[in-house]
């Protein structure tokens, strides 16, 4: 590999990395709302167990998205399931994401 490929190729690598003593904060969690109450869920589908049950006007952050069940909820039909916790989902037809495809990496 010549010289400047091989400058190239760190350049594309390189991460910037904090000085000693430095605190660097992660971006701030992205929160999206509750568009009408809904149950949370065990898993990906209403036959999975209620285990609460959020508001309209609250917020989330989903933490990954997986494809269940497919729901028609206020924001339309879809079969994308947003993990909002640790055993705890809710459809995506309740979420106002802005997007009728997936938001955050897939669980």
């Amino acid at each position: 590999m010549a010289p400047e490929e091989t400058e190239a190729v760190e350049a594309v690598g390189a991460v910037e990395a904090a000085e000693p003593g430095e605190t660097v904060e992660a971006p701030a969690a992205r929160t999206y709302s509750i568009v009408a109450d809904v149950n949370v869920r065990s898993g990906p589908g209403t036959s999975y167990r209620k285990v609460g049950r959020l508001s309209a006007g609250s917020r989330v952050t989903i933490a990954c998205q997986k494809p269940g069940e497919t729901v028609t909820g206020p924001t339309g039909t879809s079969k994308i399931w947003d993990r909002i916790g640790s055993g705890r989902y809710v459809s995506d037809t309740y979420v106002r994401t802005g997007s009728s495809g997936y938001v955050a990496p897939r669980c």
